[in-house]
């Protein structure tokens, strides 16, 4: 069931909010679901909340969204409730006040679940390095989710809310979203308020929605899109439209993937542009240099924004508490700013990211949009050895999106060796009206 079909019972007295979040929070609780480690935190007065949304709804008061149940990723701060970003150095640090996102979203009535497990800090593509143990794929549980919104994505997989909230600094919704079968949003860089969220690279972090189709993902988007005077990256979308020529880029990704995932994303785009009538070109993207770009800016960035956590203000010593791949990057980021270097390798990354942003700019005046897998490869078994080169290696189609700040989704593309593959769609700057009528027409 679709959102817009649910939202509708709801009003009708088909369904009541009470009983929406008392359906989820039943199979929240069953050892099925548990073992699956998606939820790190609940939310007790969820049943308190749904009662008030039900007399609202009577009375036709109630907002756009009442009676929805969502999810959100444990870095986006949630009034009294546990904002972990699953870590140990947070594991006791309850936020006092409420990310823009979700203001938006009790504004218009949704009720908050709880909090879902995360890549520690957002450091990850796998959902592995959480500190309160890794989630599982909900289609396979042997298999990861993806990362670093494993929660976030695996919480819609397995059914235990209406959609979740994500964010996504190099492919962090995209790349479970893919693993998980499900649709994860990526929206332009400042298009929806970072305000409230735990930052792990701040000139690439975006929040977004991890929900069951299209439709679903422009409904939460447009909630929570806009303006914040809490956030000075944020602006309201141009009035100016693009011209659609209803050309498509195909991406070249030959020497980055499976021959299978490569082939599946072609077979599917050509499907449907056959049926839409949209003209095909082939393109290039500077792939070689986006992992590279990405990863010294990263580290950089993050190096920067965990200084507060020197255990004074709040929770614990991050060198003390933490775990390796935050450690890693920690070490990492100390290393590229010390004054011997003198910001050369930071300089060389803003300087390919410059060129990065060029190559879209001039690409977007050929096509309309482009399409290539959202993640290189098939998702790998929980526990399994697999180097840091290849991990990275995960983010290699997501993050020139993020390095552009474009939007970005991932839609369910079909299946090679029976695990899920995700198709993503890249527009231009404030583009996610033309990305969601795309990304309906795949499915």
């Amino acid at each position: 069931m679709n959102l817009k079909t649910k939202l509708k019972e709801i009003k009708s007295g088909k369904l009541s909010a009470v009983k929406n979040v008392m359906t989820f929070s039943e199979k929240i609780a069953t050892p099925e679901s548990k073992d699956l480690n998606i939820f790190l935190h609940l939310n007790e007065d969820a049943i308190a909340q749904a009662k008030e949304i039900d007399k609202r709804i009577k009375k036709g008061t109630a907002g756009k969204l009442a009676g929805l149940a969502f999810a959100i990723k444990s870095n986006i701060s949630a009034k009294h409730m546990v904002t972990s970003a699953g870590s140990k150095v947070l594991e006791n640090y309850t936020s006092g006040y409420n990310a823009t996102v979700i203001n938006k979203l009790l504004a218009e009535d949704a009720i908050l679940l709880g909090m879902v497990n995360m890549d520690e800090f957002a450091c990850g593509a796998s959902g592995e390095t959480s500190a309160f143990g890794p989630t599982k794929n909900p289609k396979n549980p042997k298999l990861i989710p993806g990362g670093s919104s494993s929660g976030s994505a695996a919480a819609v997989a397995a059914e235990l809310c209406d959609f979740s909230l994500g964010s996504d600094t190099g492919g962090s919704i995209r790349n479970p979203a893919s693993h998980c079968g499900v649709v994860g949003l990526k929206p332009t860089y400042g298009a929806v308020s970072r305000y409230g969220l735990l930052d792990m690279t701040m000139s690439f972090d975006v929040i977004g929605p991890l929900t069951n189709s299209a439709e679903d993902s422009k409904l939460i988007f447009n909630v929570i899109k806009g303006q914040d005077n809490f956030d000075q990256t944020t602006k309201d979308e141009p009035k100016e439209k693009s011209t659609q020529k209803k050309i498509i880029g195909l991406v070249d990704v030959t020497d980055f993937c499976s021959k299978e995932i490569a082939d599946l994303i072609e077979t599917r785009t050509k499907e449907i542009a056959k049926k839409n009538k949209w003209t095909i070109k082939k393109i290039k993207l500077p792939l070689d240099i986006a992992i590279q770009t990405y990863y010294i800016i990263v580290y950089t960035e993050f190096f920067s924004t965990t200084r507060k956590y020197d255990g004074r203000r709040f929770g614990r010593k991050i060198e003390e508490a933490a775990g390796p791949e935050v450690i890693r990057r920690i070490i990492g980021g100390s290393e590229i700013t010390k004054a011997e270097h003198e910001g050369k390798y930071y300089r060389e990354a803003l300087k390919a990211r410059n060129y990065i942003k060029k190559k879209f700019n001039e690409l977007f005046g050929e096509v309309d949009a482009i399409i290539l897998p959202t993640v290189p490869r098939t998702p790998h078994k929980i526990g399994e050895e697999i180097s840091i080169e290849d991990m990275y290696a995960y983010d290699v189609f997501t993050a020139p999106a993020s390095i552009a700040g474009i939007p970005g989704i991932s839609m369910p593309a079909g299946k090679v060796d029976g695990k899920d593959i995700g198709l993503q769609i890249l527009t231009n700057h404030f583009q996610e009206e033309l990305l969601f009528k795309l990304a309906k027409d795949f499915e």
